[in-house]
């Protein structure tokens, strides 16, 4: 799998960084943070291990440690925020089903932003506080990380969890559990827009922030999500008791003796273990699939074509191209196939004016001999 790293692997990455953030500005106008917090953490992880690639490609040298400590909380913070992200689409996709109002109200909308922020925000940093034990971090109850972090060459930093039973609780566990909570979620949804159609239409009428279109695109990410999320974390949890034994909990100070050093592994070395392989370029390569799978939803659709056009005529405009105008074609075919009709006065619109001419008198007309025999009955 070495073609997979440089330079195959930074131009995904970025190119993810980009696409996931291109959305971001009208999902913020309509206060879609569910899915807005889904883009950022998707654009950092991507920016995060494109750093990585770029800064070890084809070296295991610890140049940055302090950006090695913040790069590993990123990846553990990502593993849980997105899957997170992917709960809270799904949970406002079940009150939008209920056709319950969804933050209509400047009150409402404030209170699902935060409700929301505790999810994917306060959540996976709770987590990575729960992994993690660096002597600077106040969190230090449960842990599971064995020392500071481990650098793969072409890969980066990387967080060691020491592979023991309670990490599996700890760590690898929370993307199942909210993947489960996620599936209840979407089944209700589900449910509820199939018993409530008629009044789920109509909601989303007169709803002048989320169009039919745009709920349908919310709810084939969040079901990919949920598709994918739970299959993959139970793979990862395989791989990890597969490709290193677990070794039994003795101690606080057995798991995290020596716990500053950081353990460098040449690229002969760690590619030796094929199980190992796997685990490393899956973790990376799914933040980028996320990206894309949400660019892929979002990206093409119709506002998304609006913006772009607006932003490119922005641009041209700097550079002193403007748009044309549109201009009237006539139907000249339309034209000569007409029937000719009577002469239209110009402001007389659409129907024609008949003008009633006076009726020559003349002594020969019957007309008149009429109007004379009535004159004379009116003398007599």
């Amino acid at each position: 799998m070495t073609g997979l790293n440089y330079p195959l692997y930074p131009i995904f990455a970025f190119l993810g960084f980009v696409v996931a953030l291109i959305p971001l500005p009208w999902h913020l106008q309509a206060w879609n943070s569910g899915t807005c917090y889904y883009m950022i953490w998707a654009a950092l992880s991507c920016l995060n291990q494109f750093i990585n690639s770029i800064v070890w490609h084809n070296n295991a040298i610890n140049w940055a440690p302090i950006w090695c400590d913040i790069s590993i909380r990123i990846m553990l913070g990502a593993s849980v925020g997105i899957p997170a992200a992917s709960l809270c689409i799904n949970r406002r996709l079940y009150n939008i089903a209920k056709t319950h109002a969804v933050a209509l109200t400047d009150e409402g909308k404030r209170r699902a932003v935060l409700i929301d922020t505790l999810i994917c925000v306060l959540l996976p940093m709770t987590v990575v506080a729960l992994r993690d034990t660096h002597p600077t971090d106040l969190f230090t109850e449960y842990v599971v990380q064995g020392h500071r972090f481990d650098i793969y060459e072409d890969i980066g930093c990387y967080p060691f969890i020491y592979n023991t039973l309670p990490a599996f609780f700890l760590s690898d566990s929370w993307p199942i559990i909210i993947g489960l909570v996620s599936s209840v979620y979407g089944g209700l949804s589900l449910k509820a827009f199939y018993l409530r159609h008629a009044q789920f239409t109509h909601f989303l009428k007169f709803n002048k922030s989320l169009s039919a279109s745009r709920y349908f695109r919310l709810m084939a990410l969040a079901t990919t999500e949920i598709v994918c999320t739970i299959p993959l974390a139970s793979f990862i949890i395989w791989i990890n008791s597969a490709a290193q034994p677990v070794e039994p909990w003795i101690s606080w100070e057995n798991v995290h003796y020596d716990f500053s050093r950081v353990v460098q592994y040449p690229s002969a070395l760690w590619t030796r273990n094929y199980l190992l392989v796997v685990a490393v370029q899956l973790t990376r390569w799914i933040v980028v699939v996320c990206a894309f799978i949400f660019f892929g939803f979002f990206g093409f659709a119709a506002e998304a074509r609006k913006n772009y056009s607006i932003a490119f005529w922005w641009v041209a405009r700097i550079f002193g191209i403007y748009p044309s105008k549109p201009q009237q074609h006539i139907n000249l075919t339309r034209l000569n196939c007409a029937p000719r009709g009577p002469a239209i006065h110009p402001s007389a619109g659409l129907l024609p004016i008949y003008v009633v001419k006076d009726l020559k008198q003349t002594s020969s007309s019957p007309l008149y001999w009429e109007h004379s025999q009535s004159k004379k009955n009116a003398i007599v």
